[in-house]
């Protein structure tokens, strides 16, 4: 199948496949993962799957929409993501984010310095349908054709050239979900489109109109968080439990007693942690209250629901679900009338509650919102705990999450702790703002149904596996255990996912965790190395 895909094929239903995405053709890996006949490759969709939902972008299946059963219902869908087109363009309903989607709309060069941004497009070796502008420019089209004044009979002659139709919107709904929104394209935009923006407004037009939306996101993410209290369905009975259980441990395991403060009243800092913490990763919130008290930090966990749960995963796909949660976090620290709230490793748990939510948390609403990460290095150089960097003496790297450092610009605090407390530290290339998205972002990391954990850990993620293994190329062996540092609890998971699948760490001795528990490996008083290699 060819590659030449030009815009207006999106809507041709003669193509079985717009553009399949074929192993072969993916950027090469350095050794000892340059043979791509020794792994496991792309589950390939059956065919009575394929007859009964949609298949029809590049082979890859990440929304499982089911066919419609009649003519009359694809119309209706068609129909309503006109509408849908209509109100991302009103202020009336698209307030939030009416000016720079215009913005994106009206004023794009077709200099495609976004593609050379793009680790999607970079790791498949420049398939079409991945370059940033493709979608974007599909989007603008239909704009320019179904919404603007005249634009069917103008169309013509602005290239407006694509047929609305079931094909086009089951494609261009897929699409979306091929873009991490790591916005690595707009920070490189001479003139500030940002193409990760219109994939998100396009998630939204189809969450918030047509009612599509990822069941990970949607009903195992956000209505299972606003109805439980968790996205992993803790409710705070269990919560309360399990952080006992994580305290108990970390006492057994330190020797130091570590004990949690839960629902305290005027605290410096309310401590929001993303819940899969407790269960993926328990040393993380474990570490956390053993630097806490250490440090004599007034704070305390909440065990209101959803306010012990960080994770708002509208952030990816509607600003209603993104709302809805964001009140609720803000009422819990209102309720316990904390000084602050603080966020922990969770990416975007800071985009979604500082950035977004500053257009909801207003009024008596408003509450002080701050990363972990200023808090911890203010802990680390203020002579409250003594360390020992020598107890790090191995190869650590850092992974910087999007919507830490290039959303928010939390670039320095983190690498002054390592630099200090990890005398191998070293940097990957690019880093900073620079850095790689680690292909799990936007959601990506908790959806793995059908053939799409096949896409993230050979395409979204192919890139940063390559960063990551090139960080530690001066000793590449199995023989040298080597920490990748990723303060967030989405890139873990995806890095996890990634490891595994490659065998990194059978193959080249990398395991992965978060910033606290180097430095709570680096403590004076921990007697035992708290980072056990052999768990990984």
């Amino acid at each position: 199948m060819s590659d030449k895909v030009r815009v207006k094929d999106i809507g041709k239903k003669e193509l079985p496949m717009l553009s399949e995405v074929r192993p072969e053709e993916l950027i090469p890996l350095p050794p000892p993962y340059d043979k791509p006949e020794e792994l496991p490759g792309f589950k390939q969709i059956a065919d009575d799957k394929k007859e009964r939902v949609v298949c029809n972008l590049d082979g890859v299946i990440a929304a499982a929409m089911p066919h419609p059963e009649t003519p009359e219902e694809e119309q209706k869908y068609v129909d309503m993501f006109v509408d849908g087109l209509k109100k991302l363009l009103s202020k009336e309903n698209n307030w939030t984010f009416l000016q720079p989607l215009t913005l994106s709309l009206e004023n794009c060069l077709g200099c495609q310095t976004c593609a050379d941004a793009c680790h999607v497009f970079e790791a498949t070796g420049g398939k079409e349908i991945y370059r940033p502008t493709y979608r974007s420019e599909v989007w603008r089209r239909l704009v320019n054709k179904y919404v603007k004044p005249g634009g069917k009979f103008l169309a013509p002659l602005k290239g407006a050239d694509i047929d609305l139709n079931w094909t086009t919107i089951t494609r261009l709904y897929e699409l979306a979900y091929r873009c991490n929104l790591c916005r690595r394209c707009a920070q490189v935009c001479p003139v500030g489109v940002d193409n990760g923006l219109i994939a998100h407004e396009l998630r939204k037009l189809f969450s918030q109109e047509l009612g599509w939306a990822p069941t990970e996101l949607h009903e195992k993410g956000t209505v299972l968080q606003l109805d439980v209290g968790s996205s992993t369905g803790m409710n705070p009975v269990v919560v309360k439990d399990n952080i006992e259980f994580i305290d108990e441990d970390m006492t057994d395991e330190t020797g130091i007693e570590t004990v949690t403060p839960f629902d305290k009243e005027d605290s410096d800092v309310l401590l929001i942690h993303n819940a899969g913490e407790m269960l993926a990763w328990p040393e993380n919130p474990g570490a956390f209250a053993i630097i806490l008290n250490a440090a004599g930090i007034d704070w305390t966990l909440s065990s209101d629901e959803v306010g012990y749960d960080g994770v708002n995963y509208g952030l990816f796909y509607d600003d209603v679900q993104l709302a809805r949660v964001a009140v609720k976090h803000s009422q819990t620290a209102k309720k316990l009338n904390a000084k602050r709230i603080v966020m922990g490793e969770c990416g975007h748990q800071h985009k979604a509650l500082v950035t977004i939510a500053d257009r909801v948390l207003v009024g008596d609403l408003a509450v002080k919102r701050e990363s972990f990460l200023p808090l911890l290095e203010e802990i680390v150089f203020s002579g409250k705990i003594e360390f020992d960097p020598s107890k790090n003496d191995f190869p650590v790297t850092l992974h910087d999450p999007c919507n830490i450092v290039r959303n928010l610009g939390i670039v320095e605090p983190q690498r002054r702790i390592l630099r200090y407390l990890c005398p191998q530290f070293r940097e990957m290339t690019p880093h900073g703002v620079d850095n790689y998205c680690c292909g799990g972002g936007s959601g990506f990391a908790i959806m793995s149904g059908n053939n799409y954990e096949d896409w993230r850990n050979n395409v979204s993620g192919r890139v940063k596996f390559k960063q990551i293994i090139d960080a530690f190329q001066d000793q590449p062996g199995p023989e040298v255990k080597k920490y990748l540092c990723a303060p967030c609890s989405n890139c873990k998971g995806q890095i996890r996912d990634m490891l595994k699948y490659y065998g990194a760490l059978e193959k080249s001795g990398i395991m992965y965790g978060g910033l606290v528990e180097l430095i709570v490996n680096a403590m004076v008083d921990v007697k035992e190395p708290f980072i056990k290699w052999e768990m990984y």
